[in-house]
């Protein structure tokens, strides 16, 4: 009786734990650069990772690598954001993505 409760104990327990490690990304613009930051919901920096820039109509603009810091940094004379901006992060294992919207660019610029 006492192991069978354990064993569902245990159960209920598990996903619980494969659901504490997803990857949080976060992106600002300063009308310089849209900073961008990943790291897993336990606090834990993600020390390495692609990032990708997708324009507004999903077009690839450019990749980067994460520093190990678990930031990157995205001139935004270097690419084309007037639909906005798609930031993907990649560790091979977790992704996920923040979207830059030409409002939020227009907002921090002062257009």
């Amino acid at each position: 009786m006492i192991r069978a409760l354990v064993l569902s104990g245990l159960a209920v327990v598990a996903p619980l734990g494969a659901a504490a490690h997803q990857l949080v990304v976060f992106a600002s613009v300063d009308c310089v650069a849209v900073s961008v930051e990943a790291k897993f919901s336990n606090g834990k920096v993600t020390q390495q990772g692609d990032v990708r820039i997708l324009d507004g109509e999903n077009n690839l603009l450019t990749t980067l690598q994460l520093q190990s810091d678990g930031t990157a940094q995205v001139p935004l004379d270097s690419v084309d954001h007037s639909g906005g901006l798609l930031i993907e992060v990649d560790t091979g294992s977790h992704d996920n993505y923040w979207i830059v919207t030409p409002e939020d660019i227009a907002r921090k610029c002062g257009s």
